[in-house]
């Protein structure tokens, strides 16, 4: 940005240098203009620097989440795991991963549920029709995992 201040400097110079004064039409438009790229450089140089901290800001922020999904994650994995151990565990997975799938009876939806916690007293509407996924006719019947 300094480059573009030091253009704006030289052409005020200039333009004193050839005599371009006030008293001529042409010479207030020129002060103008120059005057005008003098305050767009300022600008400029404002918004250069508001945008390098906050670059550095969001990188500050990006390290801070990445290190807290990292510790997240450790914390999921039970910390001490070894990744050979995750492999065997893929490996003995049939496929189930917890999730009950099942379509909506009225509009073919499908939609999940966590086994662990899915709850037949409650009212389990569609998300995408809203309607009733288990009727009573059904009698709460137990979705069965598809995968």
């Amino acid at each position: 940005m300094q480059v573009l201040s030091d253009r704006v400097a030289y052409l005020k110079g200039l333009a004193e240098g050839l005599n371009v004064g006030e008293e001529s039409k042409e010479g207030r438009l020129i002060g103008a203009i120059i005057e005008a790229l003098g305050d767009m450089a300022k600008a400029l140089a404002e918004l250069t620097e508001k945008h390098s901290e906050l670059d550095e800001y969001v990188e500050s922020i990006d390290e801070d989440l990445a290190e807290l999904e990292e510790a997240l994650l450790d914390e999921e994995d039970g910390g001490g795991e070894d990744e050979d151990d995750d492999e065997d565990e893929d490996e003995d997975d049939d496929g189930y991963d917890g999730l009950i799938e099942y379509d909506c009876p009225h509009c073919g939806h499908t939609i999940y549920f966590d086994a662990e916690t899915f709850d037949m007293q409650q009212d389990n509407d569609c998300p995408n029709c809203g309607k009733p996924i288990f009727s009573p006719e059904e009698g709460g019947a137990n979705p069965e995992p598809k995968g």
